[in-house]
């Protein structure tokens, strides 16, 4: 009977140990991620929007996308608008990138609002953190606003972009298209 119980004892140290070893290596490993899509970005419309190919639920269409959680200078707004196009256009024509929604996932337009990632990197914080966006809260939206807007805070410091002080851009996106519907 004790040897029967020394080789139960050795067999359930051994599934201990094997579960350890599982749980230790699974948690090494990337975490998949159960949000978003990948998909081909296409065409760069302005500064912060543009269209990609290989949405699931349509991959024979194209697809607006909008960046969510910032405001790029309108394209009129020169020279920061062209510039923030023309940046957006370097960073993502014919990339391949993860589209990530929020609580709502389109405008009120139709197109998707998407939080863009390159790898580990949140396209729409660095277009603030670069000087080329503003951090633009958008509720129920909220998923990345402390980054966005801490991102805005560094370029605003270090004078990037738009806030660069020889050439600061004076009129928020928002006011300039305001402004120009008048």
């Amino acid at each position: 009977m004790d040897d029967a119980k020394g080789v139960a004892w050795v067999r359930w140290k051994s599934l201990i140990f094997k579960l350890a070893v599982l749980i230790f290596l699974t948690g090494c490993q990337p975490a998949a991620s159960s949000q978003g899509f990948h998909a081909e970005v296409k065409q760069i419309l302005n500064g912060r929007e543009f269209e990609v190919a290989g949405v699931p639920t349509q991959p024979d269409l194209t697809e607006r996308i909008r960046l969510e959680g910032i405001d790029v200078p309108d394209v009129g707004q020169q020279p920061w608008g062209t510039a923030a196009k023309a940046h957006l256009e370097k960073r993502l024509f014919h990339q391949t990138v993860r589209l990530e929604t929020d609580a709502e996932p389109r405008d009120e337009i139709g197109r998707r609002l998407a939080y863009v990632w390159q790898g580990s990197v949140l396209l729409n914080e660095a277009l603030v953190a670069d000087g080329y966006a503003l951090a633009t809260p958008h509720l129920p939206n909220s998923k990345y606003d402390q980054r966005l807007a801490r991102a805005q805070e560094r370029a605003r410091v270090l004078g990037l972009g738009i806030w660069n002080a020889d050439q600061s851009m004076r009129v928020s996106p928002a006011e300039f298209r305001s402004q120009r519907r008048r």
